[in-house]
């Protein structure tokens, strides 16, 4: 099947809004609300915001996880706008063409590694995305991959037999992060990756991405650590209250900031926990 065109761009958000529709005794809820913003093939975008800005829900907008679940779950929608993603429209995406796109856009949740599945190894948990693509896959090029992996992201390969639970929860986090890159993706799609991950081995993270990079993909990544994020890019996606506040490069934002978010972000120093309203009420 031929690729689609991408026209140089690995993710186009255009007056993107997403809303929550009713569920239960949830009402409805307008999550992100007229989004725009491009990333090109190659590059990287950090986003931060306010608690309840949006920003969890456009990263499983982006990666098309926002399709998956069962039809009874609460999940995003969108409902104005359009985001294309390598290439694909969203709104418009078929099953096949959804399902090709979910292996060339890796998705690294929030707390990744409290959601592995617990009855699966080390070695069962990062090789699995290879092998629901590819049954056939050589047992042997897989064991290089995954133990490659490991090594990337620090751990020992006595832990390839290890289950979740054996492991501490910075680990488990490198495990997902393992995970989420061993199919090599096109775009790497990542919040909050350090999270729980000890400040010693934080450089790792930050040396997967740029090697994401290297290969010729793009990143996205939602993070509260500014110092990481500056590492891996200076291009920045401000969001509060489901709108963009800001875009551009991080330090000219802080520098002259043009929303109150980001001047209380200037004036806390970069940490962007210390700043929330009452009235922020979006689903992160």
């Amino acid at each position: 099947m031929k690729e689609p065109d991408t026209g140089g761009f690995a993710a186009v958000a255009s007056d993107l809004s997403v809303d929550y529709p009713a569920h239960g005794v949830s009402p409805a809820n307008r999550a992100l609300d007229g989004v725009s913003f491009s990333l090109p093939e190659g590059g990287a975008l950090g986003i931060v915001g306010s608690s309840g800005s949006g920003k969890s829900t456009l990263l499983r907008v982006l990666s098309g996880r926002h399709l998956a679940g069962k039809a009874s779950d609460s999940r995003p929608v969108i409902g104005g706008g359009d985001a294309t993603v390598l290439g694909r429209q969203l709104r418009k995406i078929g099953k096949k063409e959804l399902r090709r796109l979910t292996f060339d856009v890796s998705f690294l949740p929030q707390e990744a590694g409290t959601l592995l599945t617990p009855d699966l190894t080390v070695t069962e948990l990062i090789s699995e995305p290879i092998l629901i693509r590819d049954r056939k896959y050589s047992q042997k090029a897989l064991g290089v991959r995954v133990a490659t992996l490991l090594d990337a992201v620090q751990m020992p390969l006595a832990s390839l037999d290890k289950y979740p639970y054996e492991l501490s929860g910075g680990q488990r986090q490198r495990i997902a992060i393992a995970r989420a890159l061993v199919l090599g993706p096109k775009l790497f799609i990542a919040d909050e990756p350090t999270a729980g991950i000890d400040i010693t081995v934080r450089h790792t993270v930050t040396n997967l991405l740029a090697g994401v990079q290297r290969e010729g993909g793009s990143i996205i990544v939602v993070t509260h650590d500014l110092g990481m994020l500056r590492e891996v890019t200076q291009n920045v996606l401000a969001l509060h209250q489901s709108r963009v506040v800001g875009l551009g490069p991080i330090d000219s934002l802080l520098a002259d900031p043009p929303h109150e978010f980001l001047a209380a972000l200037a004036q806390s120093g970069g940490t962007e926990t210390q700043y929330e309203t009452p009235e922020a009420v979006g689903t992160d």
